[in-house]
């Protein structure tokens, strides 16, 4: 770790080791390419220029760059409150199609019901979703980069897909879907468990 300070192979090697956990993190938390490619740069950015400043303190490298990242998707996200955009949508503009296009089309409406759901939630719920789901990190782990202990991982966890299932009932609600639709609320978080 002391040498990436002053060794640039040594970074490169760091950066090649964590950049698509990173990115997907980055990713999932913005829901666009350009933007995860772009903060996925400038957590590196802030790594480099601060890696002489990282103490191991038990807490591992890459809890160091979680918690980089975080910090700038949440600014990301305060500054785009402050300035609403509006993304095309990549699957349209990409003009492939598809040989089962209803089986297609109701895998995207589950997937955008579902991280339309998760993205109601805390930035915390979201974070800790991403990391257990996405980057398939333990509570141990999850809790290194979230700066609490497995424990209250767990219990934050259970209290999370609780919250996600209410707010996809909710959705399929707002959306008019019946009520034996009702039931994939439950299916999808039960996906989501693993």
């Amino acid at each position: 770790m002391r040498r990436a300070a002053s060794d640039a192979e040594a970074f490169g090697e760091l950066y090649e080791r964590h950049v698509r956990r990173i990115y997907a993190y980055i990713y999932y938390r913005t829901g666009n390419h350009h933007d995860a490619e772009d903060l996925t740069e400038r957590v590196f950015q802030r790594a480099l220029g601060r890696v002489s400043e990282f103490q191991d303190m038990g807490v591992p490298f890459s809890a160091w760059l979680y918690r980089i990242a975080h910090n700038l998707v949440a600014n990301w996200h305060r500054d785009r409150s402050r300035r609403p955009t509006v993304a095309l949508d990549e699957g349209s503009a990409s003009g492939m199609a598809s040989s089962h296009p209803e089986a297609e089309a109701e895998a995207s409406e589950e997937r955008e019901l579902l991280l339309e759901a998760v993205r109601a939630l805390p930035p915390e719920r979201q974070q800790l979703l991403i990391l257990k789901f996405v980057e398939r990190m333990s509570n141990a782990e999850v809790g290194q980069v979230m700066g609490r202990t497995e424990g209250a991982i767990k219990s934050l966890y259970h209290r999370t897909l609780s919250a996600l299932r209410d707010e996809i009932r909710r959705l399929e609600r707002e959306r008019g879907l019946s009520e034996a639709d009702e039931g994939t609320a439950a299916k999808k978080t039960k996906r989501a468990r693993g």
